[in-house]
């Protein structure tokens, strides 16, 4: 080997390890999500619902915040009323960007969670929490939108029956991204610890 090509292929070495320095610091820039990063996934990009107060939503109104989705409904026994009291308790661990995370719940009982209903029912863990009412009809295209499942379980009487219902939720970025699917019963630490990195990274 001449000097030329010895240089050459110092020139060369030099490249490949740069980048590969490169190549490692972006994966330890890259946040290390507690929920599933399911960043760029082609679904559930959105909605417009009524809120409980009448009001259309979209997801462009909560811009600048942090929003947590999910699908449930008022008589829930037990997914439900867990996953909003975590997500109080999110907010207020959250501290001083408490006010930067938004709780969105789309019930998948428009039958009996009236508006009255989801006001009440939202105002139990924190009035700032939206409720959103979708149509029948709105509730079946936006739960193939969401990869959602929902299934009415008849009760003993016509208004006893209860919801089977996915129990995860769909994180969003403060500019609207999907960035996580939150499974239930992964705790507050984790939600909080993650809705702290979509903050500082926005």
């Amino acid at each position: 080997m001449n000097k030329r090509q010895a240089l050459r292929l110092m020139g060369w070495t030099g490249l490949a390890a740069a980048a590969g320095l490169g190549l490692a610091a972006c994966s330890e820039n890259k946040p290390s999500f507690n929920a599933v990063d399911i960043t760029g996934a082609d679904y559930a990009k959105g909605f417009s619902l009524t809120d409980a107060e009448g009001k259309q939503r979209t997801l462009a109104d909560f811009k600048g915040k942090v929003v947590v989705m999910f699908f449930g409904y008022a008589q829930c026994p037990d997914v439900c009323p867990t996953t909003m009291t975590e997500m109080a308790q999110v907010k207020q661990q959250l501290g001083s960007d408490g006010n930067k995370l938004q709780v969105v719940f789309v019930t998948v009982d428009p039958e009996r969670d009236t508006p009255e209903v989801m006001k009440a029912y939202m105002s139990a863990f924190d009035p700032a929490f939206v409720a959103l009412i979708p149509t029948p009809e709105q509730l079946a295209a936006l739960a193939k939108d969401y990869k959602v499942y929902y299934k009415k379980v008849e009760g003993k009487t016509p208004t006893s029956y209860s919801m089977d219902h996915s129990a995860a939720s769909f994180v969003y970025d403060t500019e609207g991204r999907l960035r996580l699917y939150a499974r239930y019963g992964a705790g507050v630490p984790a939600m909080v610890s993650d809705v702290k990195m979509l903050l500082k990274s926005s």
